[in-house]
């Protein structure tokens, strides 16, 4: 699995683009309201408990506004932070923290949601041998510091897209149904053929389609949707032969039944789809 980080590029871009779509022709509420000689001094405090991510965001946010701008960084990604705790202080031009502040906000506390998320999700499983894995539900466009947040929480990333590894789905297998000698094992028989370098994994809603896929010899079984009964006796049968993974009706409170299991990976799509943002505020004061 992967353990995705952020490069410069990346962190550079995502933030223009963003500053464009907020400030569009210009921030005509500062503009209008505070004098180009005011300067100001801001830091950024998490207003609840928290796993630090996209700080790094944040700060180019404050950055590209104004070149004037200083920034001191008090906290780091991964970080487990309490209330009250300062991530970084700004100073410089007033007009250009207020125009900043939104997005530079908006970067730190969702991926800091997601984040805190992640990191819950890894308690729960402490000592079990299951690892927690994100999934492709994830915001358009911001799937690699979504991503990048869950590394921050203590979690793995599974691909990143359709590209980096064959996931064989019971759409794919629909489509296959008649094709000898099964579904599955024709599925993997085409993907190692077409793609050998990739690892290939496949989702099995029955202890069929579990045999079927140890047959066909893939590196992944992704049980889907299964009970703890069934788990246990799949986690049995692979028995070391292909990594397992489980995923669907996975929250809070099943997490620690279903990594007893036995299962290597529990794959999560709420860490991505449903994170709440965190309570982060920037709190400005006088120069």
């Amino acid at each position: 699995m992967l353990r995705l980080s952020l490069s410069a590029d990346e962190i550079q871009s995502a933030v223009r683009a963003a500053l464009a779509e907020d400030i569009g022709s210009g921030d005509v509420t500062t503009l209008a309201t505070v004098p180009s000689s005011a300067t100001v001094k801001a830091t950024m405090v998490a207003r609840e408990s928290l796993v630090l991510a996209g700080l790094a965001l944040a700060e180019a946010a404050f950055a590209q506004v104004s070149a004037d701008v200083k920034i001191e960084q008090k906290s780091n990604d991964g970080q487990v932070l309490k209330s009250g705790a300062k991530l970084m202080s700004v100073f410089g031009p007033a007009r250009a923290l207020l125009t900043a502040e939104r997005v530079a906000l908006n970067f730190v506390q969702r991926l800091s949601g997601i984040a805190t998320l992640t990191a819950k999700f890894v308690e729960a499983v402490k000592g079990a041998r299951a690892q927690i894995l994100d999934t492709r539900k994830t915001t358009p466009g911001w799937r690699r510091f979504e991503k990048y947040a869950v590394v921050c929480g203590g979690g793995q990333n599974h691909r990143m897209g359709l590209y980096d590894m064959v996931l064989i789905k019971d759409n794919h297998l629909v489509t296959l149904r008649h094709e000898p000698p099964h579904a599955i094992g024709a599925a993997v028989r085409r993907a190692r053929a077409a793609y050998p370098h990739l690892k290939v994994e496949v989702e099995a809603d029955t202890p069929e389609q579990v045999q079927q896929a140890l047959e066909a010899g893939v590196d992944i079984i992704l049980l889907d949707n299964m009970s703890l009964e069934e788990l246990r006796t799949a986690v049995f049968w692979v028995n070391g032969r292909a990594k397992t993974e489980a995923s669907g009706g996975v929250n809070l409170d099943t997490v620690r039944a279903i990594a007893e299991t036995g299962v290597d990976y529990i794959s999560i799509g709420a860490l991505t789809h449903s994170a709440r943002s965190v309570d982060i505020a920037l709190d400005f004061e006088d120069a």
